[in-house]
């Protein structure tokens, strides 16, 4: 018997008819005669859909009132699920993110988990019951409603889970788990039974969008399983832990990649301590984040320069490094929005050599040109065309054999 901590999102519960398959789900596990803890999200639609609400009254409104609004959307549906295990004869107790109590600091809007009390929850649990806790909510040490912004649903999960020490946190989404690559780009991709926080983390990161980066760091820094499952097919989905499955790691575990980034270079910088600042930190103040960084030093004592940032941010940027290029004497600005980036992961790097050659010969054979290169312990990125990016990852795929497992 296992004490587990399942997430449903709010495709999940979208509707009464997905609700009552989400309890059948529930009641199915309390058969096999595991402790359940239900997380909730609101019902799809609905939080933006009270966003909406509080836009028309006041374009800008004040964090704790929003607050105080939003969280109502996951009410809903912890009673409704409670409701819906009650009526098919099982005892169930639901409880707001205040009445658990989730206490978090006072950051509205995006506010961090401090402590988590769980005695109610582990009473109700031995009287048999099935707990269901409103996600992405808590409460501040003055009583305050607050929430944990994006990813909060699953946040919440994994911070129940560490707190009861749950054997495994499920997360519930509406695919069947994590890929070695988008299957809508390979269609051979094939699901991973297995996966190391790391490189889920470096996964997400690098525009994997199954589950948000904060969760994965959270489940991690606490060692806490995580299953990625889908709420709509049968299935084992992914696990991810910290530990390597076997004794011999795949050398790559997956391919991400994002079509968001843009280049930009800034050519003959005068080449002197400091230089790097003077070219970044305009762009820093306007809290535009860097991605990849290239320096190449001539021999004329001077430098180029090339970075890439979010493609919103492009044209923000090139204005800035204009206006940086006039003041340090460089020679010219160029810019690029039509790039992407492709980046191997896997912790089977750190122990065999030869990827990052495989993964170059593996593009040229494609004719597909490298502009930038980054690397770290269980990844290699790099930057092309964007209308090469589909075939480059294609060609990836197949040459690292990824279609096979293990």
């Amino acid at each position: 018997m296992a004490l587990i901590v399942q997430k449903y999102g709010g495709t999940s519960v979208g509707s009464v008819e997905r609700i009552q398959e989400v309890a059948k789900k529930v009641i199915q596990y309390r058969k096999d005669g595991h402790d359940i803890v239900v997380v909730v999200s609101a019902m799809s639609g609905e939080t933006n859909r009270l966003l909406a609400l509080a836009k028309e009254i006041n374009p800008d409104p004040r964090g704790r009132e929003l607050d105080v609004l939003l969280s109502t959307g996951e009410q809903v549906t912890i009673a409704l699920l409670s409701m819906t295990l009650e009526q098919m004869g099982m005892p169930a107790q639901s409880y707001t993110g205040s009445q658990v109590k989730i206490l978090t600091d006072d950051a509205h809007n995006k506010a961090r988990i401090m402590q988590i009390d769980d005695e109610k929850m582990r009473q109700d649990l031995s009287d048999g019951k099935v707990v269901v806790v409103a996600g992405f909510q808590g409460c501040d040490e003055q009583g305050n409603i607050t929430t944990l912004g994006r990813g909060g649903s699953d946040t919440t999960a994994v911070a129940l889970a560490a707190a009861l020490k749950a054997d495994e946190c499920q997360i519930y989404t509406d695919v069947d788990g994590v890929y070695t690559t988008d299957p809508r780009v390979v269609p051979e991709a094939r699901r991973l039974d297995h996966i190391t926080f790391e490189e889920m983390l470096e996964m997400a990161s690098l525009g994997a969008k199954v589950l948000q980066i904060r969760s994965v760091e959270f489940a991690g820094k606490y060692n806490v399983p995580l299953r990625v499952l889908s709420s709509f097919t049968d299935g084992g989905g992914t696990l991810i832990t910290s530990e390597e499955p076997s004794m011999e790691q795949a050398l790559i575990s997956g391919i991400a990649f994002n079509r968001d980034e843009a280049k930009l270079t800034i050519l003959g910088v005068p080449d002197q301590p400091g230089v790097a600042h003077k070219i970044l930190g305009p762009i820093a103040k306007q809290n535009i984040e860097v991605d990849m960084i290239i320096q190449n030093t001539g021999h004329d004592s001077t430098t180029d320069f090339t970075f890439t940032v979010h493609r919103n941010d492009y044209q923000t940027a090139l204005n800035l490094l204009k206006e940086t290029s006039v003041s340090l004497g460089a020679r010219e600005v160029t810019g690029d929005e039509h790039i992407a980036k492709i980046s191997l992961v896997g912790v089977g790097m750190r122990s065999h050599a030869g990827i990052a050659s495989t993964m170059f010969e593996t593009l040229a054979q494609e004719n597909i040109n490298i502009s930038m290169i980054s690397t770290s312990e269980i990844k290699i990125s790099v930057v092309v065309d964007e209308k090469y990016l589909e075939l480059g990852v294609r060609a990836l795929h197949k040459a690292f054999k990824l279609e096979q497992s293990n």
